[in-house]
């Protein structure tokens, strides 16, 4: 295993629902319509004083705003604010509109302290339970998905393979899910593919815009949309730094603790292959950043260059963590071509 994720717990489930509708309407950034609905959920099923933290994470919400997360079109803006544990709810820009005996599909990760199975049995899976039954107006509109649904299956990452934990409703008390065994035959990158890498296309929008070194070369790269800056290589790997050290175990929780992870001949190689591709993409073709959703950029970027193998496997591991703000709405995430 790749010892600089040695550290690192998540789980990650695969969620699908079959709708038991005639018709659901689904809004552009489903996390965002998930995340305050099973949020309030949890809180309500929990005891008053674990309850607090969660009622406080919800804050940034209330009925109107949650209501308005539900429409197809989506929330005008979605609030900084995330669940009171390190989690990402997964869902790509998809269709809208689908049928009875239809399946909708998305991938929530624990991450950190929080990648605990036993969490995800007795808060989570739930929730859901209860999300898809409720008759409750503060969110169930006309065609939303709440009330409308079976959890059809449920599967956990076993490296690259998904494995059953719910199949056709039905619940294995038996299967167990570790923290670590997301990273199982992962290669990160130290097997060549079929053909040099050199494009990232970003699944969700990013934001990296804290982590982006100067105002004048952010200037330089602004978006076709005039929104921000493209994100540049060494922006996703500063990101991915302070991702990781916020993960880690124990008081140290910066880019730096994350850096001393790696040897000083791994850390030379990093700065080296970073060096060798460049700053900035040579080209970019930047998209309007979906209704609904946070973040500042999406699009694919391209380079002369291939992505020199040094990278690589902190590319793919940006991937699977997602990087920059808004991480919890699925933010971040990109696949390397």
């Amino acid at each position: 295993m790749w010892p600089f994720i040695t550290p690192l717990n998540l789980i990650r489930y695969l969620i699908v629902w079959r709708v038991t509708s005639s018709m659901v309407m689904l809004p552009r950034c489903l996390p965002a319509a998930l995340s305050p609905v099973l949020g309030a959920l949890i809180a309500e099923r929990l005891p008053t004083r674990n309850a607090q933290q969660w009622r406080k994470a919800l804050t940034a919400w209330d009925d109107r705003t949650i209501a308005k997360a539900q429409r197809v079109i989506g929330a005008p803006s979605v609030p900084n604010a995330a669940w009171p544990i390190e989690s990402v709810l997964f869902a790509p820009p998809g269709k809208a509109a689908y049928g009875e005996g239809e399946l909708v599909m998305w991938e929530l990760k624990l991450l950190g302290p929080q990648a605990d199975h036993a969490l995800f049995l007795e808060l989570i899976l739930p929730a859901m339970e209860e999300a898809a039954v409720t008759v409750d107006v503060r969110w169930k509109q006309t065609h939303s998905i709440w009330g409308r649904f079976d959890i059809q299956s449920v599967f956990v990452a076993r490296g690259a393979a998904w494995e059953p934990m719910v199949s056709n409703g039905r619940l294995n008390l038996d299967y167990r899910a570790t923290p670590t065994q997301w990273a199982e035959g992962l290669t990160f990158g130290q097997e060549p593919g079929p053909k040099p890498w050199r494009n990232l296309v970003w699944v969700t929008p990013v934001d990296l815009d804290r982590w982006s070194a100067k105002p004048k070369e952010k200037a330089r790269g602004r978006s076709v949309a005039g929104k921000t800056a493209r994100p540049t290589t060494r922006a996703l790997l500063d990101a991915l730094l302070a991702r990781v050290g916020q993960l880690l175990p124990g008081k140290q929780h910066t880019p730096d603790a994350a850096l001393a992870l790696l040897s000083g001949e791994e850390q030379a190689n990093l700065w080296q292959g970073l060096s060798r591709l460049g700053f900035y993409d040579r080209y970019h073709r930047s998209s309007p950043i979906p209704k609904g959703w946070p973040g500042r950029w999406m699009g694919r970027q391209t380079f002369l260059e291939p992505f020199p193998q040094a990278l690589l496997p902190f590319l793919e591991l940006a991937s699977i963590l997602h990087v920059g703000e808004q991480t919890h709405f699925g933010c971040g995430t990109f696949v390397i071509k």
